[in-house]
């Protein structure tokens, strides 16, 4: 609760410090004063407020809305008893767990998120989290830098566009230079010729997501991984829908060394973009370029199971010019609602989520499809989302279908010219066949009124 200081209160402490008024104490140069009074709300009663929001909330139509938005935010089911557990005060209030004595409690938590990342990505060691997906592909980057001192990377077109906005961000600041891979016909990355490309030793890591942003299953063949490997790039996976880890083969699998994800599909809210927590997996040889931190599992004099910050290697914690990164935080609420969420659903209910996500896009997909004038524009195999193309301004039918309540999915053309007739759609477990069938007919009398006109 706020408790907000009286009028007495300020008088008090400013006479205390000897400053005649509130506005004393900060000088603000004229240059950049504002001049004019600021139209703001006068305080309100809390009864007054809490209206005010539910006002402010019913212009969120989209919650009323059928949606097929994805591209790296999903809507997927999260059990009640997440919110139950992970908003206790004990949780909210031991932020950062520095004091070992006294934040057991979340470092446990903290260690169990990395045992589950390992065992979800099939590699070694997992940190304690990082800002989100696309912060940890840079900071994946930056590990395999440091890893064999090359200074450039070479990242597939096919990766989702923000978290190569970030990686560029990141990358200018390294004097570091990013080459793309580019999309084959069928919607994967074109890897034929990576051989040739990495035979100069000149790449850091060659970086490839799957499922791709545009839905499909995006690995490296078995002569592509050998030609990355001998090279001595290190192949960076990246995972923006993570509850595909129960569904595909695992990254390690397919010879991922680094693994750069988020995880906001485990029990985390879509929230407007964020906080999301994004995570990155290694194998044991990179430990050590890791960023943020590890939490490890000791005993203490008693014999007692007892978990302390194994490995710092932030700014923050040791000489600068030794730390693997300067990053901040390691958004550790969010990996406890992903904890909390793993743990709820098990092997077994994480599997099956994923089945059901299969489901719903082969539906989506097979529905669709089958309206005129809409096809399908890749033939690669798919987890939840789909590119469907409506051969005519992508932007233009999704904006009739949004009139009618529907939110079809993202317009492609946006991020990638070449594909502004297709709409990125997503379906998930909380899409349901009547969902789909809605689509379908809506989308048919769309399509049709867009020729007409």
């Amino acid at each position: 609760m706020y408790t907000p200081h009286t009028e007495r209160d300020i008088a008090q402490m400013l006479e205390a410090i000897g400053a005649a008024s509130l506005e004393d104490l900060v000088k603000v140069p004229d240059a950049v004063k504002i001049r004019e009074q600021l139209d703001i709300v006068p305080a309100l009663a809390e009864s007054d407020i809490v209206r005010r929001f539910e006002h402010f909330a019913k212009k969120n139509t989209g919650v009323s809305c059928v949606s097929f938005l994805g591209a790296g935010a999903y809507r997927h089911y999260a059990p009640p008893a997440i919110a139950a557990l992970a908003m206790r005060g004990e949780f909210l209030t031991a932020y950062t767990p520095y004091q070992a004595e006294v934040s057991q409690g979340y470092l446990q938590a903290i260690y169990e998120w990395q045992t589950y990342i390992c065992l979800l990505t099939g590699l070694d060691i997992a940190n304690a989290s990082v800002y989100d997906g696309a912060t940890a592909l840079a900071e994946a980057a930056i590990m395999s830098i440091n890893a064999n001192g090359r200074k450039k990377i070479l990242v597939s077109r096919a990766i989702h566009p923000n978290y190569r906005a970030v990686l560029k961000t990141y990358c200018d600041g390294l004097d570091v230079t990013i080459d793309e891979l580019p999309v084959a016909e069928d919607g994967t990355t074109d890897l034929s010729g990576i051989a040739a490309r990495v035979a100069g030793k000149e790449y850091a890591a060659v970086a490839v997501q799957s499922p791709n942003f545009f839905g499909n299953v995006d690995t490296p063949d078995s002569q592509a991984q050998n030609a990355i490997r001998e090279s001595g790039t290190v192949l960076i996976g990246v995972v923006a829908e993570a509850l595909s880890l129960a569904a595909l083969q695992t990254p390690a699998s397919w010879g991922a060394e680094i693994v750069a994800g988020e995880a906001q599909s485990f029990g985390v809210a879509q929230a407007y973009g964020g906080p999301y927590v994004g995570f990155i997996a290694s194998s044991k040889e990179h430990m050590r370029r890791i960023p943020g931190r590890l939490v490890g599992k000791t005993g203490d004099v008693h014999g007692n199971e007892a978990y302390v910050l194994t490995l710092q290697a932030r700014e923050q914690h040791i000489r600068r010019e030794r730390a693997t990164s300067n990053i901040c935080t390691n958004q550790a609420h969010c990996a406890l609602i992903a904890t909390i969420y793993l743990a709820l659903m098990g092997k077994t209910g994480l599997r099956d989520a994923a089945s059901a996500n299969l489901k719903r896009s082969r539906e989506l997909a097979t529905r669709v499809s089958s309206v005129p004038g809409c096809t399908l524009q890749f033939d690669a195999p798919f987890f939840n989302e789909i590119v469907v193309n409506v051969h005519r301004p992508a932007r233009e039918v999704l904006a009739e279908l949004q009139k009618r309540g529907i939110l079809g999915g993202v317009d492609l053309g946006r991020f990638y010219p070449e594909y502004a007739d297709c709409i990125l759609m997503a379906a998930t477990e909380l899409t349901s066949a009547a969902d789909i069938e809605t689509l379908a007919a809506t989308l048919q009398e769309v399509v049709h009124d867009t020729v007409r006109v």
